[in-house]
């Protein structure tokens, strides 16, 4: 019964020490529907986890014993600078880079990662732009997609999809080439 009433009184306290007038508030403004623009494009990224300077490289992993036939354990998390490139060599033109991170998150046989990246483009007409990426992605599946969530510059408030599509995987150490399909709409 005194917890109730004890209760009570600071309920009551509470409520009555909350200030009538609030200096925070905004005027309305009208609303103009902003036409949005349809943009498609289409890359490759190079993700190397193998050699002396790799694009991709593990930050956490974890504590049992890894199988070195596995160069993606379940629980394993990498960091990525991967370029971007018009073409599937990689030697074609660099058009921008990923980066951000990845989580191997599937315990079964089928490779499925987490992924938060951003798409950083720095040429032709998005240059200084770019996409994020927070999605799921089934790697052994041939084509697959992810959830585009935002972006900066001429993609700010973009939302869309990219389709993924693996060029080349070497499921030995890991490298990969992914062409991407992106299909976002913006401001």
């Amino acid at each position: 019964m005194g917890r109730s009433i004890l209760l009570a009184y600071i309920l009551v306290v509470t409520i009555c020490a909350t200030p009538a007038q609030s200096k925070y508030y905004s005027e309305s403004e009208r609303y103009e529907p902003v036409q949005l623009k349809k943009t498609r494009l289409n890359f490759f990224i190079h993700d190397i986890l193998s050699g002396k300077n790799p694009t991709a490289v593990e930050i956490a992993g974890p504590k049992t014993i890894k199988d070195k036939n596995d160069p993606t354990p379940f629980g394993t998390v990498f960091a990525i600078d991967d370029p971007l490139t018009e073409g599937p060599e990689i030697s074609s033109k660099v058009v921008g880079n990923a980066q951000g991170m990845y989580l191997s998150s599937s315990q079964g046989k089928n490779l499925t990662l987490v992924m938060y990246i951003d798409l950083g483009f720095t040429t032709g007409k998005f240059n200084g732009s770019s996409l994020s990426v927070f999605s799921r992605n089934p790697v052994t599946e041939s084509h697959r997609e992810m959830a585009v969530i935002g972006g900066r510059g001429l993609f700010r408030r973009a939302e869309g999809t990219v389709f993924v599509k693996t060029h080349f995987l070497n499921s030995t150490n890991g490298d990969a080439v992914l062409e991407y399909n992106v299909v976002v709409v913006h401001p």
